[in-house]
């Protein structure tokens, strides 16, 4: 059963839909569930990660055949797209894990998540082509700002599934990690930035927004007054005072 789990500022959110984690309606509610949850009671970062040999080998395509038209299926894939878009808009780091076969959904929703790790035996696609369909989650044009439109293009014309190592160097994977240990490495690896400034990373997370939307220009417009909102919260003023009693990296962080 999909579930959320918090451990102090670490959220974990396992899908866990045996055998192939396929998307249903009842995932997706769980998912929605899931970051309803998250929006109400923020957590200070979140890890995605999957239970079984794969993360997922897609979405049932039952969900596809029951639809009956243009306009029904205009309302599924709005319904489908509101997933990535509201986990994108959370407002601290989100990192999507990877240990196994990942396709269509469950990639679209690591691209809208802030970090993608993987395990080296990880691979990777959107194979929606094989049902004369594109990916409707997000994930064409997330890969694309990684990768770049051409390798976006390549990504979802083939259906092929890539490896971690070629992704990580397209820039779409952020590391590539063992097999064995995998589970602790990610969760470590998160709890970390759980325990960080989570105001200021929040901050990262909008000007990099800015940036997105209109590049290097926007993002300036808007850096300053970010940054400075940062004067307002517990974490910056205690690491200043702290950094020049003690030097760098002894501060703690509560997310205030």
């Amino acid at each position: 059963m999909t579930r959320l789990e918090r451990d102090g500022g670490l959220a974990v959110l396992t899908i866990d839909e045996p055998p192939l984690n396929l998307y249903t309606k009842p995932l997706q509610d769980a998912l929605l569930d899931a970051i309803g949850s998250l929006e109400e009671t923020p957590a200070r970062a979140l890890l995605i990660r999957a239970e079984g040999r794969v993360v997922s080998g897609g979405v049932d395509v039952a969900l596809f055949d029951a639809q009956s038209s243009a306009a029904e299926a205009k309302v599924l894939f709005d319904e489908l797209l509101s997933v990535p878009d509201r986990l994108a808009a959370l407002p601290f780091p989100t990192v999507f894990a990877a240990h196994g076969l990942c396709l269509t959904w469950a990639f679209e929703v690591a691209m809208a998540c802030d970090l993608l790790l993987a395990s080296s035996g990880a691979k990777f696609g959107l194979v929606e082509k094989v049902v004369g369909l594109t990916p409707t989650m997000g994930g064409t044009q997330r890969l694309a700002a990684r990768a770049g439109v051409a390798r976006a293009k390549e990504f979802v014309f083939t259906g092929s599934p890539f490896d971690a190592a070629t992704l990580e160097r397209w820039n779409v994977v952020n590391r590539v990690l063992p097999d064995e240990g995998f589970d602790e490495a990610v969760r470590e690896f998160t709890r970390q930035l759980a325990d960080g400034p989570t105001q200021a990373h929040a901050a990262t997370k909008r000007i990099l927004a800015h940036f997105e939307h209109g590049g290097v220009p926007e993002a300036n417009a808007h850096v300053t007054a970010i940054a400075a909102e940062l004067y307002n919260t517990e974490d910056l003023r205690g690491a200043v005072k702290s950094f020049l009693a003690e030097g760098p990296g002894k501060a703690r962080f509560t997310g205030r």
